[in-house]
């Protein structure tokens, strides 16, 4: 069974790319075969994990992009093409993307003039709606994944609403401040929201030959990023803790409350949703994005020197803690 799982928030610039893409070389570090989605019209991740070359090939006529997969479908010509995923460079193991493309986001108006019609069964409609989703599916059980991992826009649109259906379960990658607190509020009404519409496109779609998403993703819990640690000590600045004290608490209210009475939230036994925190990392970043490594890979040959290197390869226990946890989500026994 591949486990499906969306990194999504309606709040940019909490660098949810970045730690994706970090915890997805980890996985396959694990031995895990894994698959990135690249669902943001920014396509940061596709930049992150391919060469310029193969990003250009993968947006061509006969690319492998997102876009091109589901075109047809876009342009109401026909239904959608199954190309298979590229390989991340770099990796060390098995690690495969669906490119984004920029075109990604003409989709969105096709999705938004189809979702009424879909809600009473339309079939085109329908199968407007699930392209993605289809698509996706497909594509894990080419490569025989084990985790598929969907970088989502920050925004609450027709798009994400499609896409984050087709996951099993999603992650909230916040900042602590007042945006990420004020974030909360937005997405758990929507969630819910949607939940309610995608019941009543399950309800009225009879055909079982094509898939269709569930549209209820389970909330596994949020991951603190991009906060400033002190130096000599653990633990956020006093300046971050302002909103870092105010984030779990809306967190709470805001999404775990909401989602819990219709079941869309993993029970912990500790009742603790705090997946990790991961400190700014400041200049090894870009680093990391020049070399197309993750941070732990870069060395000196990347053009870090002196106390960055140590750095840089010791950033790996940021995320190991994340991967083990997702790594007990994809075991069946879990």
């Amino acid at each position: 069974m591949t486990t499906f799982i969306s990194i999504f928030n309606n709040k940019g610039g909490v660098g949810k790319t970045t730690y994706m893409y970090h915890v997805s070389h980890l996985l396959a570090e694990d031995g895990n075969t894994v698959l990135m989605v690249d669902c943001d019209s920014q396509c940061n991740l596709t930049a992150y994990s391919l060469s310029d070359s193969d990003i250009k090939k993968s947006w061509s006529e006969d690319g492998n992009s997102i876009f091109r997969n589901i075109e047809l479908v876009y342009q109401t010509t026909g239904d959608i093409r199954n190309r298979s995923p590229s390989k991340v460079i770099n990796s060390k193991g098995h690690l495969y993307i669906i490119p984004g493309d920029l075109r990604l986001s003409d989709f969105e108006d096709r999705l938004g003039d189809t979702w009424n019609s879909a809600k009473g069964g339309s079939e085109p409609d329908i199968r407007a709606q699930s392209a993605i989703h289809r698509y996706i599916h497909w594509a894990a059980e080419k490569i025989s994944a084990d985790i598929v991992l969907i970088d989502l826009g920050p925004n609450l649109g027709a798009l994400n609403r499609a896409v984050l259906a087709s996951s099993d379960y999603f992650i909230t990658p916040v900042a602590p401040d007042l945006f990420s607190i004020q974030g909360t509020e937005n997405l758990g009404n929507k969630l819910v929201s949607w939940r309610k519409d995608w019941n009543q496109i399950n309800a009225a779609w009879k055909n079982t030959e094509i898939s269709i998403p569930a549209g209820s993703p389970i909330y596994l819990g949020f991951v603190i990023q991009q906060h400033n640690i002190r130096t000599n000590s653990a633990g956020m600045t006093n300046g971050w803790k302002i909103y870092g004290n105010e984030l779990v608490p809306a967190i709470n209210k805001n999404i775990i409350e909401k989602l819990k009475p219709i079941k869309q939230v993993l029970l912990w036994e500790n009742d603790e949703w705090n997946l990790g925190q991961i400190p700014n990392l400041h200049c090894l970043i870009p680093y990391s994005m020049d070399a197309k490594k993750p941070i732990f890979y870069c060395n000196g040959s990347d053009g870090l020197i002196g106390a960055h290197i140590k750095k840089a390869r010791d950033s790996a226990k940021y995320f190991e803690g994340i991967v083990e946890t997702l790594e007990q989500v994809i075991d069946p026994d879990f």
